[in-house]
């Protein structure tokens, strides 16, 4: 058997969201076509990788991108607490000015801490619990590999430790468009690489590419 693993996280597709609502944890929030066309593209994607396991946030939106690549290659999608989105204090709210939460005064104090942040679950937080996720998928998939399907912040938390930055970060410059892939590559229990790609990329506006 191989001693290599690799690990992909996998973000989830553009979700049905017309009135810019921050849905974070938030039931009801559902691909679009636009989401379930890049669901399709991740499973063509994986489709001749030797993936045997496939974990998936909770969140509906996560599990309908799981559901083509499950179906593609035979697994089962294991729901795993640990994948989910990280909370936000502007969840169900419009952010910014204008008609947005900010024009609010009681909303300020969440704002006074980008290190941390004030507005929600603490990033070393939301990286110790995916790196342990993780180690259960490089475990499952041992000289193989595993799909883990989850959210922008929690994925870019996570490559920013693995690769040994700092994780503050402007959230305007997270690589990591919608249906992309974020693959961490192990040596035996050591990790080695981290690598992105795209494989959505007709279905992602230019700006989100980017991301």
């Amino acid at each position: 058997m191989s001693d290599t693993t690799i690990v992909h996280l996998l973000r989830h597709g553009e979700v049905d969201n017309p009135h810019g609502i921050i849905y974070g944890r938030l039931p009801g929030y559902h691909l679009s076509a636009n989401g379930r066309a890049m669901a399709e593209a991740a499973a063509d994607y994986f489709a001749d990788r030797p993936v045997v396991a496939l974990f998936s946030s909770p969140l509906e939106r996560a599990q309908e991108t799981a559901r083509p690549v499950a179906e593609r290659l035979g697994l089962p999608i294991v729901i795993d607490d640990r994948l989910i989105e990280s909370w936000n204090h502007f969840e169900g709210l419009k952010f910014g000015v204008g008609d947005g939460s900010l024009r609010r005064p009681a909303h300020w104090p969440h704002l006074i801490n980008p290190f941390r942040p004030s507005w929600g679950e603490p990033y070393h937080d939301v990286a110790a619990r995916m790196i342990a996720a993780m180690e259960t998928a490089r475990e499952a998939a041992a000289g193989r590999e595993a799909v883990c399907v989850t959210h922008q912040l929690p994925i870019w938390v996570t490559r920013r430790t693995a690769e040994g930055r700092r994780l503050w970060h402007n959230p305007a410059m997270r690589e990591c468009a919608l249906g992309s892939v974020t693959s961490f590559t192990y040596s035996g229990d050591h990790l080695v690489g981290v690598a992105y790609t795209v494989p959505a990329r007709r279905q992602v506006t230019q700006d989100d590419a980017a991301q």
